[in-house]
């Protein structure tokens, strides 16, 4: 992650992604087993009786939480990523913190915004190789671009480019 170090000098970090990077590296766990911080999340946004384990896709779950605890009202039905389009207001050109939902094959994906190369998106994330990680998807797969209703926008909501190095994102699911 030494790529994204530029994130830690960053004075005014929204507050989303400060939250969002306090909980990387989060992991699923394998099997039949559960992660009983990912299991939290769902109590705290008082969605357990929908997300019971986590082998259910949690990206929407992540995001929720990150919303939820910077002060902001998560989407209705915050487990169906592509729900997220709906969320903030809809904004033509990607920012740091900015929402960012896309389509994958059965379903969508939705994660946080932190930077981006000419090709790809880098997505702070939840359920992204069964972890909370940055990573790369495709342009071309995003379907909507949310910002929170700032108050008082950081000005580090901005664009930030990165080189295009790294694995790319297919199936977050």
């Amino acid at each position: 992650m030494s790529k994204y170090k530029f994130l830690e000098n960053i004075p005014d970090l929204p507050r989303i992604i400060k939250i969002g990077l306090d909980n990387l590296g989060i992991k699923e766990v394998a099997g039949t087993g559960n992660n009983a911080t990912i299991l939290s999340w769902a109590e705290e946004l008082g969605i357990k009786n929908t997300y019971s384990n986590d082998s259910i896709p949690w990206c929407g779950l992540f995001v929720a939480m990150v919303v939820k605890r910077s002060g902001r009202e998560p989407v209705v039905n915050p487990l169906w990523a592509r729900n997220w389009a709906n969320w903030g207001i809809k904004t033509p050109k990607a920012m740091l913190g900015d929402v960012l939902v896309f389509v994958r094959k059965g379903g969508g994906h939705v994660g946080f915004y932190v930077a981006e190369d000419k090709d790809c998106y880098h997505v702070l994330g939840g359920n992204q190789s069964d972890a909370v990680t940055i990573t790369r998807i495709q342009k071309s797969r995003c379907i909507a671009i949310r910002r929170p209703a700032y108050n008082n926008q950081p000005s580090s909501a901005k664009e930030y480019i990165v080189a295009a190095d790294g694995n790319v994102s297919t199936n977050e699911a």
